[in-house]
């Protein structure tokens, strides 16, 4: 590959890594509000907002995988990995340090937002490891078992097992520390996780458009990868 394309593929790379990024950590940040959808009178969804942004992640490392191969793909989980830990701190910090009298937001008033962070962090963190590191592999089976063809089945049957293990661990956690009473969680796994399915199924498309101007950009052929360092 030429000079030029190496750096395009590489600012490419960096732009998809640092929507990731941003989609995890926001996710980590806003999971204490619930919010319910109704899909049509067929079900009621009750789910965190943090789950919004969260399915991102997946259509990335997905994309990154068919494009750039595991390899980057695991770089960006990893990276990941780093700045949940860094937003972990620094949230920890603030919710330290007192706030002055005519504070906006009082003490208080941040706990009840961000009090629980922590825990959610640490929850996330190991959901996020064990959930992103099956999705990856999973594609990558599939990819090998149909010489890069059928991208549709191994979006979305990597996805649906790792969204699984990342549900059913999170909430795991939740309700172990307190964040959410036990009463709640089947309800919460069927919704966090039947959500999770429906989106992989609706971003198929949106990964389909996004390798094939990939692989236009790059002349890739099927199941060709670019190598970057």
């Amino acid at each position: 590959m030429k000079t030029q394309s190496v750096l395009a593929a590489s600012r490419i790379y960096l732009i998809l890594a640092a929507l990731f990024i941003c989609a995890l950590v926001v996710s980590n940040l806003i999971f204490q509000k619930f919010f319910y959808w109704d899909f049509f009178g067929i079900y009621t969804f009750e789910i965190s907002v943090g789950i919004l942004p969260y399915p991102i992640t997946f259509l990335i490392t997905d994309l990154i995988s068919e494009i750039y191969g595991k390899k980057k793909a695991n770089q960006v989980v990893t990276a990941g990995l780093f700045a949940s830990v860094f937003s972990l701190i620094i949230v920890y910090v603030a919710n330290t340090v007192p706030a002055t009298t005519w504070s906006p937001i009082s003490d208080r008033v941040f706990k009840n937002v961000f009090g629980a962070t922590t825990i959610a962090v640490f929850a996330s963190m190991i959901a996020y490891l064990l959930a992103q590191y099956i999705d990856i592999y999973l594609y990558h089976f599939w990819k090998r078992l149909t010489k890069g063809k059928h991208l549709w089945l191994r979006n979305n049957f990597s996805t649906y097992t790792s969204q699984l293990v990342d549900t059913l661990t999170v909430l795991m956690f939740l309700c172990s520390f307190g964040i959410i009473d036990w009463s709640l969680f089947k309800g919460l796994l069927l919704s966090g996780f039947l959500f999770k399915v429906l989106i992989a199924a609706l971003d198929t498309p949106f990964l389909y458009l996004g390798t094939y101007l990939l692989r236009k950009k790059f002349n890739l052929a099927l199941g060709e990868e670019i190598k970057i360092d």
